[in-house]
């Protein structure tokens, strides 16, 4: 389901050029309306288009003031319920709180290297593309130990 702003939490990440959520999204559907003539709410932010949210939470995760939320599927989070993430420096904190008023926290760690220092290629040299000619050269340089004469060529 699309995400939507709280107004009562959103600052319009303090009169930023660019709220966070609008740096994160990844369909641009995140404004900020500087003087309230869209959405008769001043410097709050807020998703353009909702039919076309990805949801991917980024934003959710970014907002400081947790203001970003998403509406949920019924079958995921009953009415009454509802899950909240909040982005620390090296993890998210994924709040759930059940309808019955029960919370729970899970803490996942968001990075484990240095930004910029994962080995896409995971310590194998880099795929050439001219070798790309015969579909089983890149990467694998024959050493499957599948018999090839069973698969129709040409």
């Amino acid at each position: 389901m699309p995400t939507f702003v709280r107004t009562d939490k959103c600052d319009g990440c303090q009169g930023r050029d660019k709220a966070a959520c609008m740096y994160i999204c990844p369909h641009d559907l995140m404004r900020l309306d500087r003087d309230g003539s869209e959405t008769g709410h001043a410097m709050k932010a807020y998703n353009q288009e909702p039919e076309q949210c990805w949801e991917c939470y980024a934003c959710v995760k970014i907002c400081p003031q947790q203001a970003v939320e998403c509406r949920h599927y019924a079958d995921v989070v009953p009415m009454g319920a509802s899950v909240q993430p909040l982005r620390g420096a090296d993890s998210i904190v994924w709040t759930i709180k059940f309808r019955n008023g029960i919370e729970k926290r899970f803490e996942f760690p968001t990075r484990t290297t240095p930004e910029g220092s994962a080995d896409p290629y995971g310590g194998e040299n880099e795929a050439v593309m001219s070798e790309g000619k015969d579909h089983d050269t890149l990467f694998t340089k024959r050493t499957h130990s599948c018999d090839m004469s069973q698969f129709v060529t040409g």
